[in-house]
């Protein structure tokens, strides 16, 4: 695994500048892993990997059958237990590679504030804030779009993430030791003693099993999700915030500043139950008791050490006489041993109170009951302190944690609940057959079904009947909602605030939902006509059809009196979330993004009409055929209307570890998502639609190119009779559901069908072999079509790539997806179809229209390559191949094996597995 000079997996070749200590890294890391390679399994199999590595190398350099046959003869002699220790070899090197990037992008960040002559880094908050002052805006103007800015990260247990906990924590420690390494001033000893403990963290990384042993449970997965919290996110999220303040501070120095906390982080783990029968309401209750019990030990983490801080003596300072007050009125709850013994360390004997009614939230009346309480004797010890300070840096650390509890409460993160809009119906229908209100809602029309829905909601009484013996699920579906007005109670309003519906296709399926909450008291008519409603209630619009239809959902839904008095409640904000999954997965990438921006347009522009404000929900996974991507980038390509409306991503699988493991890294990808929102809902961004005029022929365009790929997309996944079969059997997909990385069922019901297969492992497996068709297929035939249907629709499509945000990241993302697509490894896999002219036949298709969408993406950018205009990538992906290619070669030979044979045991499989993992590494992506 030593590199030789200069070919470091992510620099440009004959480069001698920034990349040098990267490339240092990425050898000693390599030499490391040689030298374990050795101690296990001896110079035989560092050789054989080495042999492999080079092989691959010069059949990409020069393809030819005899180092072809070569390769394919060395993989093919490979046995356990050389064979998983090869495939682990590879694997693990891209671990340490992509920890080695990760270190760069810190080292670089550090060396470009430590310029002099820098400026302002690029998606930063100084960045943004310079732009404000130079566009001559006031504190009001700021002040008033700070006031409405929001941005929500919405963590979820989707089943991308390959690596295990372990595994995450193992690198943690390794880029921290990296870090550590880059300090200018350490001792000979200082630094031998880090490279020792570097050396002893990759032997560990190889000595530890990466595969789970058993699938995770959901509270497994609850407990991956709060490790970000733990890590990161509760000192990042309040950091981000007060930058923004400090640099208002800086840059108008004569205004006093309060920066809303506009940037908040959300969570589906334990409240996703679409799909997913393991999350029941218990699970959502323990989800919620394990958040609170994380926070409140957090906030005792940081009082105790406050309390060491504040020793002032009331004989040196005066402190408020509110203060003194509440102290003495308080004291009197605790017992004698928990009270402070100094009766002069005023604030000692405060911290002593909020400690001991931290500790007792949940357990005795002594205990806080609200969020808010904590926060009042927060605000009182720095009102008074601040009295007696000569300023209010001194004051940093108590102003993070009043910041802090105002960002996580006694919550933490606000859980949505999702489930789909079947279940909401199958329940009403019950319920409304068991009072004779109607015999058959589900058959009724929609019409029909909206006007028994809204003489329900008229009513203020329940159509649930107590003690009815209902069927098992609608009992669930009653409890769920039962659930969340009882964790209203316990742990807050903010602890679920968002009810969203997956599948939503029509206006009865958010009033099915409002029907349920009314039956659990968390919608209330009152008698005197007075509504009352504590939940929002989100349609998920996902497929294609969906999408077009969107607009008119929600009109009718704006429309109707009982639903304006509900969104009234909410200050008549609506949330709406788009789906880019099955929206591509039914339609194809091209179309699919196309209809969500059309969507969030139209239903912009009609919600305007309506004076209903909007959050649009993007949920964007992390691979590129679904919607992934940098979160400033996402947040750019968005339609100009929409950048002042609300904004919600879900942060998906391996992003979670690939944004948030590192603290620095995590702080610099919210940077630039919180600078990208605030200067767009400023209207400064030159980077957005802001910067330039969207022109009618341009839209007229993208209408014409996804009609056109759309039907090309359809006519291969849904009008080739043989399409199922190969892709069944040209990709790993079985296999990927042996895979232990998520609680969720890989389908929604057990069905070989299309439409019931989720589309996490419909992308996950087409990244596996290479094709990664959900990223680009059809896209070329649509930008074909439309180039060549009259002479000047190229330069249209070159004005289009110049001029517009969102189509500029759309030829982007298809140029990424085709570099990280690899025909040349991909073709293997054809081998794995049964029937030969079948496999021949449909990859012939994909790799037609492979090569007219590279054509047409050269022809529209004016490059000669793919990605020229993002060379360290290119670089990145080239340098890459020959790491990853062995992996493919020998998962197509392992899939041969395993499925030839019935009983093949599990080291087989293993093995399988370990090549998906490891491929997964190297791609940096899964589903």
């Amino acid at each position: 695994m030593i590199r030789q000079e200069g070919e470091s997996v992510t620099t440009v070749k004959n480069t001698n500048d920034h990349t040098t200590p990267l490339r240092h890294d990425i050898r000693a890391l390599g030499k490391m892993l040689g030298d374990i390679l050795v101690h296990h399994g001896g110079e035989e199999l560092l050789n054989k990997v080495e042999t492999i590595r080079q092989l691959t190398k010069d059949l990409r350099n020069n393809p030819d059958t005899t180092t072809y046959h070569q390769l394919k003869e060395e993989i093919q002699n490979l046995e356990p237990p050389m064979r998983s220790q090869v495939i682990r070899a590879f694997s693990i090197y891209f671990h340490l590679v992509n920890i080695a990037e990760q270190n760069h992008r810190i080292r670089r960040r550090r060396e470009y504030q430590l310029r002099e002559d820098h400026g302002a880094q690029p998606f930063s908050l100084e960045s943004a804030v310079l732009n404000l002052k130079n566009n001559d805006f006031s504190k009001d103007d700021i002040q008033d779009v700070l006031n409405k800015l929001s941005l929500e990260l919405i963590i979820t247990a989707h089943p991308t993430e390959a690596t295990k906990r372990t595994v995450l924590e193992i690198q943690k420690r390794i880029a921290t030791i990296l870090k550590k390494l880059d300090h200018p001033q350490l001792t000979q000893s200082e630094r031998e003693n880090l490279q020792d403990s570097l050396q002893n963290e990759v032997t560990v990384l190889w000595q530890t099993d990466e595969l789970r042993e058993r699938k995770p449970t959901v509270m497994d997965e609850v407990r991956n999700g709060l490790y970000y919290f733990d890590e990161t996110l509760f000192d990042v999220l309040p950091d981000i915030h007060q930058e923004l303040e400090a640099r208002l501070e800086t840059h108008y120095p004569d205004e006093d500043w309060s920066v809303p906390n506009f940037l908040r982080f959300g969570s589906w783990i334990g409240g996703d139950r679409d799909g997913n029968p393991n999350v029941t309401p218990d699970i959502t209750w323990q989800t919620l008791q394990k958040q609170r019990k994380l926070v409140l030990k957090k906030y005792d983490e940081v009082l105790v050490e406050l309390m060491k801080r504040f020793s002032h003596s009331s004989a040196q300072v005066t402190v408020t006489d509110e203060l003194k007050n509440a102290i003495e009125r308080e004291e009197s709850m605790l017992p004698e041993g928990k009270k402070w013994r100094v009766d002069r360390e005023i604030y000692r004997r405060k911290f002593a109170i909020i400690l001991e009614r931290l500790r007792q939230v949940g357990k005795s009346e002594i205990g806080y009951e609200y969020a808010d309480e904590l926060l009042n004797d927060l605000r009182q010890i720095r009102d008074s302190a601040k009295t007696h300070q000569p300023n209010k840096r001194e004051l940093k650390k108590l102003r993070k944690l009043i910041r802090q509890v105002e960002l996580f409460g006694f919550h933490l993160a606000t859980l949505d609940i999702r489930n789909h809009s079947g279940e909401h119906e199958a329940a009403v229908t019950e319920l409304l057959r068991k009072v004779g209100i109607s015999e058959d809602y589900a058959s009724l029309s929609e019409e029909e079904k909206l006007e028994v829905l809204q003489d329900v909601l008229k009513d203020p009484r329940p159509i649930s009947l107590l003690n009815e013996d209902y069927s098992e699920s609608t009992q669930e579906m009653l409890n769920v909602f039962q659930m969340i007005r009882k964790a209203h109670v316990e742990f807050g309003k903010r602890s679920i605030e968002v009810y969203l519906i997956s599948m939503t296709e029509s206006a009865s399926d958010l009033l099915e939902v409002l029907v349920l909450a009314k039956e659990a008291g968390i919608y209330r008519l009152h008698a005197d006509g007075k509504v009352e409603s504590n939940l929002n209630i989100a349609p998920l619009l996902e497929t294609v059809d969906d999408l077009v239809a969107g607009p008119e959902i929600l009109k009718t839904l704006f429309e109707m009196d009982v639903y304006s008095k509900h969104l009234n409640k909410h200050g008549n904000n609506q949330e709406i979330m788009l789906g880019y999954s099955d929206g591509s997965k039914d339609g194809g990438t091209l179309t699919a993004n196309w209809r969500l921006y059309k969507a969030q347009q139209e239903i912009h522009d009609m919600a305007h009409d309506y004076n209903v404000g909007l959050k649009f929900f993007h949920g964007r996974g992390g691979s590129l055929g679904r919607g992934g991507g940098p979160l400033n980038r996402s947040l750019l390509s968005q339609p100009v209307e929409t950048l002042g409306d609300g904004v919600k991503i879900t942060e998906q699988g391996e992003v979670l570890s690939s944004r948030y493991l590192l603290r620095d890294i995590a702080y610099r990808s919210l940077e630039q998502g919180a600078s990208t929102i605030l200067e767009g809902a400023m209207n400064i961004s030159q980077e957005s639609e802001q910067g330039h005029h969207r022109e009618d022929v341009w839209e007229q365009a993208l209408e014409d190119i996804s009609e056109v790929s759309l039907k090309k997309y359809q006519s291969l996944v849904f009008g080739d009779k043989d399409f199922l079969t190969y892709f069944n059997e040209a990709t790993p997909l079985k296999e990927i559901s042996e895979l232990n990385i998520g609680s969720r069922p890989m389908k929604r019901k057990d069905s070989s069908k299309f439409e019931n297969l989720r589309a996490i492992p419909w992308v996950f497996a087409w990244t596996q072999n290479r094709q990664l068709i959900p990223a680009w297929y059809a896209s070329g035939t649509g930008l074909t079509h439309y180039a060549e249907k009259d002479n000047n629709n190229l330069a249209v499509l070159k004005q289009m790539y110049e001029n517009w945000p969102f189509f500029r990241s759309t030829i982007n993302n298809l140029q990424m997806a085709l570099t990280k697509a690899d025909i040349q490894t991909a073709k293997e896999y054809k081998a794995l179809v049964n029937n030969e002219e079948l496999g021949e036949r449909i990859f012939q298709n994909i790799v037609e229209e492979y090569n007219r969408t590279k054509d047409i993406l050269l022809q529209i950018t004016g490059d000669g390559e793919l990605l020229d205009h993002q060379p360290t990538i290119k670089e990145s992906v080239r340098l890459r191949n020959p790491y990853v290619d062995p992996l493919n070669f020998l998962q197509v030979e392992l899939i041969k094996e395993l499925r030839e044979v019935e009983d093949k045991g599990d080291d087989i499989l293993t093995e399988v597995l370990l090549t998906i993992s490891g491929i997964a590494a190297g791609l940096r992506n899964t589903g």
